[in-house]
C-alpha cells in the first residue's frame, strides 16, 4: 500500500494560526467594543492595550480647532482591537513588528505640512506586554517620538489608504479589499525573503490607483516590495473613470535610486488577508475570527479548524477531578481550597510523605503528576504564547484554572516563563519613560565576560571613536 504523507500546515499559516488564537483574546475584544459604544475611545484604546500619547488641548493650540474636531472624529471611529488584529506581525512568534510608526490618517492643512495620526510599536527588546502608542505625527520629531527608533511614517506599512482595517464605521469594505490569491505579474520570485503568502494581483491596479491620488499623481509607476531585495516596478494603465484601472510591468533596467524614489504599495494592498487564507485552509472557524471581520467576509459556517486539544489531559485544561494510578489504585487530584490536591490522600499521609522526599525518598505518583503540573504542564506552551502577546491576564488565569488561586508555584519552566514576563516588562516602562532609548548593555546570565560588544547604530559616538581608532596603543605581553 503507498504511503500517502500527512499534510503539513505551511509555517506562515501556522503562525497566523497562533496570532488569531492568543494575539487578541475575545476578553480585549468584549471590554474594547463595550467601550467604544458608549463613545469612551480612550478606554476602548486601554482595553487593547494602546497608550494614548495625545492632548487634544495641545493638538488645538498647534494645529487649530478644524483638525482636532476631524481628529475626535477618527478616535470614536477607531476599533483599536481591530486595530490589533490587523497590525504587521513578524515570524516565528507572530509577534508585532518592532519599532514601527504606522499612518492612520491624513490631516491636510493649508500650507502646512500634514499631520498624521500614527500608532506606534516599540523596539524588540522592550515589546514586553505587546503594547502599542496612539499619537499625532506633525513632523517636527519632538515630544514623545524622540527616544523612539523610527517616528517617521512608514511608507510601506501604513493604514491610512485602508481605514476599514481600524475604522468601525468602513470595516464592511474589507470583503472588497481583501484580494484573491495570484502571482505577481513580470516578477515571480521563487521564495520572496520573510513571506510566503498568496499576493493580492486582482487588486493591485486598484490599490495603485488609491495610492497615486493619494500621492496627487494622476497616473504613474510604482514598486511593490517582494522581499528584501526583489521589487516589481509597475505602471498604471488608463487610472480614469471611464476606463477600469490596469497595470502592467515596465520593461528594462531601472536604477536602484530611481526604484526607490517610487511610491510603494502598502503591505496592506499587496499580500492576501490572513484571514482569509486560514478560513480557506480550514484552519480557523468564522466564530474564532473578529466579530467585524466574519461579519464583512461573509464566511461560510462549514469551515472547519484543527483538532481541538483534549480536555481530559493534565496540564492542557483543568479537569477536576483527574485521575492517576497510584500504588495499585485509581486517586484522584483535583483542586481544594484553591490548591492542586491529591484528595483521595489523608493530609497527615502527605506530610509525612513529603518529609520523606526531603529526605531522598521517593515521592508518591500523586506527588509526583502535581509537582509535573506545577514545574513542567501540558499548558506551558499555552500559557507562552499568551505571554508572548502580552495577555498576562488569560496567562494567569489558565494557571489559577491549574493549580488554583492559591498555590505557590515551584522552580520551573513555568515559574521562569512568568518571572521573564514580569522582568521585561521594566524595560519596556523605561522605554516609555524615556529614561533608556536604546537596548541596555547585557547583565548578570545574559552577559559573556571577556566578549566586547559588537559596534552597531545604538553604540554611543564617543565609544564608537575609541574602538574605531587604530592610531590607540595596544598593549600585550612581549618577549
Amino acid at each position: 500500500m503507498a504511503h500517502h504523507p500527512a499534510k503539513t500546515i505551511p509555517p506562515r499559516l501556522s503562525m497566523w494560526q497562533r496570532v488569531r488564537e492568543y494575539a487578541v483574546p475575545p476578553s480585549m475584544i468584549e471590554t474594547a467594543t463595550a467601550r467604544r459604544a458608549v463613545g469612551d475611545w480612550a478606554g476602548a484604546c486601554a482595553a487593547a492595550r494602546i497608550d494614548v500619547d495625545l492632548d487634544l488641548r495641545a493638538v488645538r493650540d498647534r494645529h487649530g480647532t478644524d483638525l482636532v474636531h476631524r481628529l475626535r472624529a477618527d478616535l470614536r471611529r477607531l476599533a483599536p482591537d481591530l486595530l490589533r488584529w490587523h497590525m504587521p506581525r513578524i515570524a516565528p512568534d507572530g509577534r508585532l513588528r518592532p519599532g514601527l510608526t504606522l499612518s492612520l490618517a491624513r490631516y491636510r492643512g493649508h500650507g502646512a505640512p500634514a499631520a498624521q495620526l500614527v500608532v506606534r510599536t516599540p523596539p524588540a527588546w522592550a515589546d514586553a506586554g505587546q503594547r502599542m502608542s496612539l499619537a499625532l505625527w506633525d513632523g517636527s520629531g519632538g515630544g514623545d517620538a524622540r527616544h523612539h527608533p523610527h517616528p517617521h511614517p512608514d511608507r510601506r506599512f501604513r493604514l491610512d489608504l485602508h481605514r476599514h482595517l481600524w475604522d468601525s464605521s468602513r470595516s464592511s469594505e474589507l470583503a472588497l479589499r481583501c484580494g484573491t490569491p495570484g502571482a505577481p505579474p513580470g516578477a515571480r520570485p521563487d521564495r520572496p525573503t520573510g513571506h510566503d503568502g498568496p499576493w493580492a494581483v486582482d487588486r493591485w491596479a486598484a490599490e495603485a490607483e488609491l495610492l497615486l491620488r493619494a500621492e496627487g499623481l494622476p497616473r504613474g509607476a510604482f514598486a511593490v516590495r517582494l522581499g528584501a531585495r526583489s521589487r516589481a516596478v509597475l505602471e498604471l494603465v488608463a487610472p480614469d473613470d471611464s476606463h477600469a484601472p490596469a497595470c502592467r510591468a515596465l520593461p528594462g533596467p531601472r536604477s536602484p535610486r530611481g526604484v526607490a524614489a517610487l511610491p510603494v504599495l502598502p503591505e496592506a494592498a499587496a499580500r492576501v488577508l490572513p484571514d482569509l487564507e486560514l478560513l480557506r485552509a480550514g484552519l480557523v472557524t468564522p466564530e474564532r475570527l473578529h466579530p467585524l471581520v466574519a461579519t464583512s467576509l461573509a464566511a461560510r459556517p462549514g469551515a472547519t479548524a484543527g483538532p481541538a486539544p483534549d480536555p481530559g489531559t493534565l496540564g492542557s485544561e483543568p479537569a477536576d477531578p483527574h485521575r492517576v494510578e497510584c500504588r495499585g489504585e485509581v486517586h484522584r487530584i483535583a483542586l481544594r481550597d484553591g490548591v492542586l490536591t491529591a484528595v483521595d490522600h489523608d493530609p497527615a499521609q502527605l506530610r509525612r510523605e513529603g518529609l520523606l522526599v526531603a529526605l531522598g525518598g521517593p515521592p508518591l505518583p500523586c506527588l509526583r503528576a502535581i509537582d509535573a503540573v506545577h514545574r513542567d504542564p501540558q499548558a506551558l506552551p499555552a500559557v507562552r504564547e499568551r505571554l508572548r502577546h502580552g495577555d498576562v491576564t488569560g496567562a494567569l488565569d489558565v494557571v489559577e484554572g491549574l493549580l488554583g488561586p492559591g498555590a505557590v508555584l515551584r522552580d520551573g519552566p513555568l515559574r521562569d516563563a512568568l518571572e521573564s514576563a514580569a522582568l521585561r516588562r521594566v524595560d519596556h516602562g523605561l522605554f516609555r519613560s524615556g529614561l533608556v532609548s536604546a537596548r541596555p548593555a547585557p547583565a548578570g546570565r545574559d552577559a559573556q565576560p571577556g566578549r566586547r560588544p559588537r559596534i552597531d547604530r545604538r553604540t554611543p559616538p564617543a565609544v564608537r571613536r575609541k574602538r574605531e581608532n587604530r592610531a590607540r596603543p595596544r598593549t600585550g605581553l612581549t618577549v
